[in-house]
């Protein structure tokens, strides 16, 4: 997989979804399986999976996949509580990333991708070391609402979510805090800053009719930060190039 940039500036958006007309999936795959996902149907034949992201999933899923929607699912709201030592940051200074905290009322925009056939198995084994083993993510299935028009019912969707009894979880911080720690923080992915900013992207992107307070609070929070840090480094460097008067 294809390491992505230390680099923390402004990435471009991400491609759009294809849409439903041009996608390869029949109508039947929209509906909930009546299968739990990986398991086979009737006949020895597997179902199509669906694997919603919320975080860096919609922009790199990192995994072979037939089609994607973007959507929503409803009862949790996105936050930035979970820790993370590999991707996003290091075991000196842990990044900050998103899971989903049970909310009733509340729904979270992201993207449901479908796999496949020999897909299936590749991107199961892929997310559980990628969300699970190196995340502390676990597994939920939940309804996903694709943002389609003609889209009737919600696709049965798996989910990882990173519980407070892992123990990468960092739980609530105020917004300022939480973009404070994400400019310091790097790790095997990339900055913690582009991880912030990516997301924030494709929800002004490709779900501008929806909000996400806790996600631009945080980018806000940033992006006054950042300013004053700059403005610091120059400080210092005009300081130590002017000549000093001896004393004495």
């Amino acid at each position: 997989m294809k390491r992505e940039p230390e680099c923390p500036g402004r990435p471009e958006p991400p491609p759009p979804p294809p849409s439903s007309s041009s996608s390869p999936i029949s109508s039947s795959s929209s509906s909930p399986s009546s299968s739990p996902p990986g398991e086979e149907a009737e006949g020895g034949e597997l179902p199509p999976v669906w694997i919603f992201g919320y975080g860096s999933l919609v922009w790199r899923p990192g995994f072979e996949f037939t089609s994607r929607k973007v959507g929503f699912i409803r009862g949790y709201s996105r936050r930035f509580w979970q820790g993370d030592t590999f991707h996003r940051g290091s075991e000196r200074m842990p990044g900050r990333v998103v899971t989903l905290l049970e909310d009733c009322g509340a729904c979270t925009w992201g993207v449901a991708y479908e796999v496949r056939g020999e897909q299936i198995a590749a991107s199961l084994q892929y997310l559980n070391m990628r969300e699970a083993v190196l995340g502390g993510y676990d597994t939920k299935l939940v309804k996903f609402h694709p943002q389609d028009k003609d889209a009737e019912e919600p696709i049965l969707a798996l989910v990882y979510i990173a519980t407070p009894q892992n123990p990468s979880y960092l739980g609530p911080a105020s917004e300022e805090d939480i973009a404070a720690q994400i400019i310091v923080s790097s790790g095997c992915a990339g900055h913690n800053i582009e991880y912030l900013l990516r997301l924030a992207d494709f929800m002004r992107y490709f779900c501008p009719q929806a909000e996400d307070k806790h996600l631009f609070s945080i980018e806000e929070a940033l992006t006054s930060i950042l300013p004053c840090l700059y403005y610091t480094e120059d400080s210092l460097e005009e300081t130590a190039s002017v000549p000093q008067k001896s004393k004495g």
